[in-house]
């Protein structure tokens, strides 16, 4: 809906549950701008509410980088993830339309930042935005605002109650950190809650005792004009381990259309420790935390002021290979100020307990429980405001799951559901029910249905413009519910030999109570109200291949196809068509090449095609990165790194209606990377 360019979007409160509970165990168990009519119904919100969203706009660890090189596709089809059912399961066996993003291949992606990293998975659509925020979702309403996408970085859930999704540009840690990233696309509600309504990231870093001893790296270059980075790993004691971190980057502005300048580069520093303790066989102590501090800059404006920080601490017991039981907390804040619009402190207090227990021969059943308390305080201006300023919400989750060994070892039936409290709707069900038919060690069929809900947040009924009365371009829409999601899927995968492996994903979805931008007095285009007055559906698929041609060359190919149809429902006055939600292309592609090469050199190659995107009149486009690394020592390399090469600048989102509207310019860095 919105087309922010320093964060924000589609507001609702604290959604998606919340934990990973796969953080790696020890073997011993596993703009404001000047308002701007466009079209009478489209301008509602995107001239009413743009200045708004353009500013505020464990289980087991996967092996090390180093033998994931060594791996054939038949041993990556193996590795254990646990996103889909919150227990580990075989990645081949899986009833999902899953990816799974590792350690090797962020590394030779060449990815300086989260959202390049998530570029990898090709059954999300990643689309830069400006040179700090970006479009991510799953199977369709993308935004910079996108709210059905539920992330989380070890089992905390980086979410804003603003508009119920991601401040991009403060998801941040060093990369070389992150043992896997899990991607899910289609509901995961059932287990995560209300904000995994179109698919679910889930980020995990490496245990402690993964990341001893001294990691530097450092570089620049043209649009990444300089980083660097440090940890230092260490054993305190008998199965005690601590890694300390601290990195930094400097990034360019992004260009206007006309090749400008937009004078939005922005620097950020971030530091952190992980503390990973085996205390026996059984019991398994995590604690860890994060602090950042930044400044993204602002044309004729002070700059944007970002900081915060984050701890957490889990307790894995294990009782046996398939019981545990499972203690996780953290707190989080965040600061954020934009001079001019809005800022924020936004107070997050989270504790879940999961237990995971078999019952009989055929049962495995899985539950948990969760507690949620946000504390949200925004300065409001004269542009626009948030009523009350200060607000408290709370939520509580609950969940149960059993997966039915219909046919040992061949056929699994997996029912469930999640049941939340929150202080906008009262109780939410999302149930949800997967097959699993595993017709040969290597050909796995699925079939999922799925209940799924967006729930309301402080955009959709607590936002006002401008910032004092009247308001005559926007009033709170007080009566607003939660967005309905219905969604079918049905997948097959496949490995026919075992350097191949193909997998194919179907979806039909049908939404209700999509949120619209209703006219108070029409056909007057303001004031408006949001509201639940759309419906319709999306439907299509999404193909990924992986093929290692010989022991030096992989090649990994992603196609996804995606139809979006939205229409008002009867007595809505919004006439976008879905238009003020969803910025979406039909279809995508990408292709990706890793060769290793003779005298220790390393060559990867990564091409997207992305069809345009309608309704704002964005190019289809075909980008190329590129990856030369050299390695003269096992503990040495250097590489540089090109990306969108392809042309000096093009435009990735945003309508061209706004003269603000940015694009994504070419750009090459070198990087030297010590072990020790």
């Amino acid at each position: 809906m919105f087309v922010p360019s320093n964060g924000f979007g589609d507001a609702h409160e604290p959604r998606g549950d919340k934990m990973n509970w796969d953080s790696p165990a020890p073997e011993s168990h596993r703009q404001h701008q000047s308002l701007r009519m466009l079209s009478p119904a489209k301008g509602a919100v995107l001239a009413a509410i743009v200045f708004t969203t353009s500013t505020l706009a464990e289980t087991n660890s996967v092996q090390s980088a180093d033998q994931l090189k060594k791996l054939s596709v038949e041993q990556l089809m193996d590795i254990e993830v646990t996103s889909v059912s919150k227990r580990p399961e075989k990645l081949s066996e899986t009833a999902s339309a899953i990816q799974v993003i590792t350690q090797e291949d962020i590394h030779r992606s060449g990815a300086s930042s989260l959202p390049e990293a998530l570029r990898l998975a090709s059954n999300l659509e990643v689309a830069q935005v400006n040179s700090s925020q970006w479009a991510i979702s799953a199977r369709g309403f993308n935004n910079t605002s996108a709210n059905k996408l539920l992330v989380l970085i070890d089992g905390r859930a980086v979410y804003t109650p603003l508009y119920a999704g991601v401040f991009w540009d403060v998801q941040d840690t060093l990369l070389e950190d992150i043992d896997r990233i899990e991607v899910i696309s289609g509901p995961g509600a059932t287990l995560w809650g209300a904000n995994a309504v179109n698919g679910v990231i889930n980020i995990t870093t490496k245990n402690a005792r993964d990341t001893q001893g001294l990691l530097l790296l450092g570089g620049g270059g043209t649009e990444l004009r300089g980083f660097g980075g440090v940890r230092y790993g260490y054993t305190l004691g008998t199965n005690l381990y601590f890694r300390v971190y601290g990195k930094f980057f400097d990034r360019d502005s992004s260009v206007l259309l006309n090749g400008r300048e937009a004078t939005n580069d922005w620097y950020m520093g971030q530091g952190g420790f992980r503390l990973d303790w085996e205390a026996s066989a059984v019991n398994l102590l995590t604690l860890q935390g994060d602090l950042y501090d930044g400044r993204i800059a602002q044309p004729a404006k002070g700059d944007t002021a970002l900081g915060g920080g984050n701890v957490l601490g889990r307790w894995s017991h294990t009782f046996s290979d398939n019981s545990d039981l499972k203690l996780q907390w953290y707190y989080d804040r965040t600061h954020r100020n934009v001079p001019g619009t809005f800022a924020e402190d936004l107070d997050t207090y989270d504790v879940d307990l999961q237990h995971r227990f078999p019952l009989g021969e055929r049962n495995d059943i899985v539950w948990g429980l969760g507690y949620r308390l946000l504390e949200d305080d925004v300065g409001n201006t004269p542009t626009l405001a948030f009523l009350p300023p200060r607000l408290s919400r709370q939520l509580f989750t609950g969940f149960v799951q059993d997966e039915i060994a219909l046919v040992k070892e061949r056929l699994h039936l997996t029912l469930g559901t999640k049941i939340e409290h929150n202080d906008y709707t009262g109780f939410e069900y999302q149930p949800g029910g997967r097959l699993a038919w595993k017709l040969t060690p290597r050909q796995t069929v699925w079939a999922a249905i799925s209940r799924a809900v967006r729930t309301p947040s402080r955009i959709d009924s607590q936002l006002y413009a401008p910032g004092n009365p009247p308001f005559f371009l926007i009033q709170g829409g007080t009566n607003f519910v939660s967005e309905e999601l219905l969604a079918y899927e049905l997948g097959y995968r496949i490995q026919p030999h075992p350097r191949l492996s193909l997998s194919l994903a179907a979806f039909y979805d049908d939404y209700d109570n999509v949120r619209s931008v209703e006219k108070i007095n029409p056909p007057a285009p303001y004031p408006i109200i949001l509201a639940n007055r759309q419906k319709g559906e999306s439907y299509g698929a999404e193909l990924a291949a992986d093929y290692r041609v010989t022991d030096w060359w992989r090649l990994r190919a992603g196609y996804t196809e995606l139809q979006i149809r939205l229409r008002p429902k009867s007595g809505s006055t919004d006439l976008t068509r879905g238009g003020s939600e969803s910025h979406d292309p039909n279809r995508w592609f990408s292709l990706r090449s890793s060769l290793d090469l003779p005298a220790h050199l390393a060559f990867d190659t990564s091409f997207r095609f992305v069809t345009h995107i309608a309704n704002q009149a964005v190019p289809e486009y075909g980008e190329l990165d590129l990856r030369l690394a050299w390695q003269p020592l096992a503990t040495l390399e250097f590489s540089i790194v090109g990306q969108n090469l392809l042309h000096d600048h093009h435009p990735e989102f945003g309508t061209v209606a706004m003269p603000t509207r940015q694009e994504a310019e070419r750009g090459v860095y070198g990087k030297v990377l010590w072990r020790f």
